[in-house]
């Protein structure tokens, strides 16, 4: 039986402020490739007490991309309880650095692209 995905209202607020305010990396991903994928893709889409980064619902894939705070052993820690909460959703996740943005773009959306193609 598929968990029950609940929301909550605060963190309503605070999708709404990151979509707003998103990060120079995602930015980059979302106007220069994600917003024109041949899928619709969300942007800080809400799954329990998580807000992803980047959500496609007809491949079920999520999309994070890590700053330099996410490789501090505590921050891959809550990742790593993240990420087994929303596989246990049925969701793939798929994790790029910035630098990977910065330095290898055309990878990442080819990786994306990827998962995007093989997952009909």
């Amino acid at each position: 039986m598929p968990k029950t995905i609940y929301y909550r209202e605060r963190n309503k607020t605070l999708a709404q402020a990151l979509r707003r305010e998103m990060t120079r990396h995602e930015k980059r991903l979302w106007y220069d490739y994600l917003n024109t994928c041949p899928v619709r893709f969300r942007r800080q889409k809400q799954f329990g007490q998580y807000i992803v980064d980047f959500y496609c619902a007809e491949r079920k894939l999520v999309v994070e991309i890590d700053g330099s705070q996410h490789y501090e052993p505590e921050e891959q820690a809550k990742d790593a309880e993240r990420t087994t909460y929303l596989e246990s959703l049925g969701l793939r996740v798929m994790r790029f650095s910035n630098h990977d943005v910065d330095t290898h773009f055309n990878s990442v959306c080819e990786t994306i692209d990827a998962i995007i193609r093989e997952n009909p």
